[in-house]
């Protein structure tokens, strides 16, 4: 799993993410004193080029390369070893073709529960 990196004091005070997972970003601790900048044992992690992800295993979700669908004609243009995302600007009509489409060739999606999941 990948290590979430979150801001210096952002425990601290509700603007910078506290009780709010959204505005958690990893800002570059400046301080002068800052025991995060300084790396000192205990205290929370700094990203280094270490933590990157692989080359190969970038822009994958689950494993799979992500394609956006905005209508049915690009779901068969869709190859294996991919994950389905469905636009949504799409209404629920062609969404329920889409799924329906999906289904029949296996192709898993990512941004709707399956049947299985409810």
């Amino acid at each position: 799993m990948k290590k979430k990196f979150i801001r210096q004091d952002s425990s601290r005070y509700s603007k910078i993410g506290k009780n709010r997972k959204k505005l958690q970003k990893w800002r570059k601790p400046r301080g002068r004193h800052s025991k995060i900048r300084k790396k000192r044992k205990s205290y929370p992690g700094y990203p280094t080029i270490g933590h990157r992800t692989s080359r190969k295993d970038s822009g994958k979700i689950k494993n799979l390369y992500p394609v956006l669908i905005t209508n049915l004609s690009d779901l068969n243009s869709v190859k294996k070893g991919s994950i389905i995302i469905i636009s949504s600007r799409i209404g629920a009509k062609k969404k329920i073709e889409i799924l329906k489409k999906a289904e029949e060739t296996k192709i898993p999606i990512l941004n709707v529960l399956s049947r299985s999941a409810k």
